[in-house]
């Protein structure tokens, strides 16, 4: 399971962490740029609740169910998750 042992959403997560830290690097976080990146980030997470988890759980059912009990969506966990 891979980083999906932490936190159930590692992908966004990582992406938008990585903008960031560039920002900090580059110095070049403006305010336009930072209000564009709120409003990327409230499209993301209504994507995830209102599509992705739904689909997923659907799909997976009771495992997934205890999947989400278990991991957190964006915050990570500080220990895998072991089923």
């Amino acid at each position: 399971m891979g980083l999906y042992r932490y936190v159930r959403n590692p992908m966004y997560l990582g992406f938008f962490a990585g903008w960031a830290g560039l920002w900090v690097i580059f110095g070049r976080a403006s305010v336009a740029a930072i209000a564009w990146a709120c409003v990327v980030l409230a499209a993301v997470g209504l994507f995830v609740a209102q599509y992705e988890q739904p689909t997923l759980r659907r799909k997976f059912g009771a495992d997934y169910e205890e999947y989400c009990r278990n991991v957190r969506a964006w915050i990570p966990r500080k220990r895998p998750w072991v089923r």
